[in-house]
């Protein structure tokens, strides 16, 4: 049952995770049988929104986690982690029965992230570089795949979901949070948004106002198969 709970302020926010590539004007191979976004792919700005310790005061990340149903002993891939906000949280949430991948496409991001992981001694989390086609995700290994304020840097989201679906187990859940706005202003329209989940086969489950995490979440499960990418018609929606 679809359940969306929408009221209340959207907070702005400055800067966005970095799972993207922007507008390219040459695309990569897993890419070319894939339609193009038919809207604009913001670039990357930066590898956070607001510091960690801001993050922290208004019980972001455990409000998310808690909403998603994060629980010890979970499989759980991070997508554009960044910095890592997510991937530490995660990775005490799920203890040492459990496993946090934490994914970014910048090779300097995952330099930096493994090193944090190294320092502060996370033994359940790995670090991956993926690309702006292909998160390159194990098959059928994640009970959730978070992607937090990276939607709308998706340079080709209609591939990039396409290889992203086998990773999630049969009963996992894709975990959204982004603001709601165009995304060439950093966030992505909730109809959008769900216009191209539904395209590649996902079903939305819950759609919520999320201020303190800078907008709303929205969580979904696969409900059909992948579909052929010649088959794929580009959402068209806008604002």
């Amino acid at each position: 049952m679809i359940r969306m709970v929408l009221a209340g302020p959207l907070l702005l926010l400055a800067a966005c995770g970095p799972l993207a590539g922007g507008n390219q004007s040459e695309r990569a191979a897993g890419a070319a049988s894939f339609p193009r976004a038919d809207r604009p792919v913001a670039p990357i700005v930066s590898t956070r929104w607001s510091s960690e310790e801001a993050r922290d005061r208004v019980n972001e990340a455990e409000d998310i986690m808690d909403r998603a149903g994060i629980r010890p002993g979970m499989t759980i891939a991070d997508i554009g982690a960044g910095e890592g906000y997510y991937t530490v949280r995660l990775a005490k949430r799920v203890g040492a029965k459990g496993r946090v991948l934490a994914e970014d496409i910048l090779p300097e991001v995952i330099d930096a992230l493994s090193r944090r992981i190294t320092r502060e001694n996370w033994t359940n989390v790995s670090v991956k570089l993926g690309a702006p086609e292909d998160p390159k995700l194990p098959e059928n290994s994640f009970d959730r795949i978070f992607m937090v304020h990276m939607y709308h840097e998706i340079a080709e989201p209609y591939a990039f979901l396409w290889h992203l679906s086998p990773a999630l187990k049969a009963d996992g859940e894709l975990i959204v949070v982004d603001a709601d706005r165009p995304t060439d202003q950093h966030g992505t329209p909730r109809r959008l948004l769900t216009c191209e989940l539904a395209a590649m086969g996902f079903r939305l489950e819950e759609m919520i106002a999320k201020p303190t995490a800078g907008g709303y979440m929205a969580r979904f499960r696969r409900s059909t198969a992948r579909p052929d990418p010649s088959s794929i018609v580009p959402c068209a929606l806008r604002g």
